[in-house]
């Protein structure tokens, strides 16, 4: 599993990380997992059904120190367009009139909706989502989560590798190794 938990101030309480990849591997053999990164964020209106991102409603790209505002007319949600904001942050102001969730996460070519990374959920009317995002992946073995699920609390078991996304090459591999004599495992730069 690959989510963005890297240790924050207020996480678990303000706001939540979401399982941003799983992939399934048998106990023997040679297996392949693929996932890609853009450093393109946005905010999103998410659709959650039972602890899990199911789609968002709308989105917007933005970027660091930009701010949107979330507006609601006739049952349709909008974020406005980006702007100058607070320095070395992301903000959305929540201005619909009701508390709504609101979703930080990754843009990747073609798609039309962002990948979530962090939920924020019961953000009040007037109020505001405040993101200093760094990247920051760790992988961690277990099978109790799944894809876009919103993890509510420490995960059980601890990372087995963690790593800053901005400083990467565009391509890199890693390969995941198990220790046959102790049973742990190990992820390294091919």
């Amino acid at each position: 599993m690959l989510t963005f938990d890297a240790d924050m101030e207020g996480l678990y309480e303000d706001f939540f990380p979401v399982v941003w990849k799983v992939s399934k591997f048998g106990k023997t053999g040679p297996y392949r997992a693929h996932a890609t990164y853009t450093s393109q964020l946005a905010f999103s209106k998410p659709q959650v059904v039972d602890g899990n991102i199911i789609d968002a409603e709308t989105c917007v790209k933005i970027n660091d120190s930009e701010k949107t505002t979330l507006t609601e007319a006739n049952d349709i949600y909008h974020f406005s367009p980006p702007h100058a904001g607070v320095s070395g942050v992301l903000q959305a102001v929540n201005s619909t009139g009701s508390i709504q969730d609101i979703a930080v996460g990754f843009m990747s070519p073609g798609d039309l909706m962002p990948k979530p990374a962090l939920y924020f959920n019961g953000v009040g009317d007037g109020s505001h989502v405040t993101a200093r995002f760094t990247p920051v992946l760790r992988a961690y073995i277990t099978s109790d989560y799944q894809e876009t699920a919103i993890i509510r609390g420490a995960i059980d078991t601890p990372a087995i590798w963690s790593q800053d996304l901005a400083g990467l090459a565009e391509s890199t591999t890693w390969t995941l190794k198990r220790d046959a004599a102790t049973g742990h495992y190990t992820m390294v730069q091919s």
